[in-house]
C-alpha cells in the first residue's frame, strides 16, 4: 500500500488528462446521487411498482403515447396524453393524498415533467417508473393490452 501512495504522484504527472476524466466522472455520479436524494419524486424499479401496488393501490397514470398504450400497458393504469396532463383536474386533485406512480414507455419521455409538476401542484407521493413500461415487460410482469 505504502509503494502505491508513493508511486501516485508519478502516475497523475503522467497521465494528467486520465485523472481529469476520472475526477469529472466521479463529481457527475456524486451529483447525480445527491440531486436524487434530495428529489422529491422518487423512481420506481418494476419490483418496487408492484410492491407499492400491493401495499398502497396507487393511482398509475400512462403518459404514453395512444397506440403504446394499446399494445402494451401496466394493469391498472390509466392514459393520458401528456397535452392532457393537468394536475389541477379535479378527478386527479382528488389523489393528492395517494401515491401517484407516472410512467411513459421507455422513462425517458414525458413522466419525469409530468411528476415534477405533480409535486409542485402539492402531490406529496409522486413516483416515476424507472425504464417505463419496456422495463417493466422486460421483468416479465403481466400487461394489458387494449385502451382499457
Amino acid at each position: 500500500m505504502n509503494d502505491i501512495l508513493h508511486k501516485l504522484p508519478e502516475f497523475i504527472g503522467n497521465h494528467v488528462a486520465l485523472v481529469a476524466l476520472f475526477v469529472i466522472l466521479l463529481v457527475a455520479l456524486v451529483a447525480m446521487q445527491i440531486m436524487q436524494l434530495f428529489s422529491k419524486t422518487k423512481e420506481l424499479t418494476p419490483a418496487g411498482l408492484t410492491g407499492l401496488i400491493n401495499r398502497d393501490n396507487p393511482l398509475l397514470i400512462d403518459l404514453s403515447s395512444l397506440a403504446d398504450f394499446e399494445k402494451m400497458h401496466v394493469p391498472g393504469a390509466k392514459h393520458v396524453a401528456m397535452s392532457q396532463f393537468d394536475p389541477e383536474k379535479k378527478e386527479l386533485a382528488k389523489a393528492k393524498d395517494m401515491p401517484v406512480v407516472v410512467m411513459d414507455k421507455d422513462g425517458h419521455g414525458n413522466s419525469v415533467k409530468a411528476a415534477q409538476r405533480l409535486v409542485k401542484a402539492g402531490f406529496e407521493k409522486v413516483y416515476t417508473l424507472g425504464g417505463g413500461v419496456l422495463a417493466w415487460h422486460a421483468a416479465q410482469l403481466p400487461v394489458a393490452k387494449g385502451n382499457k
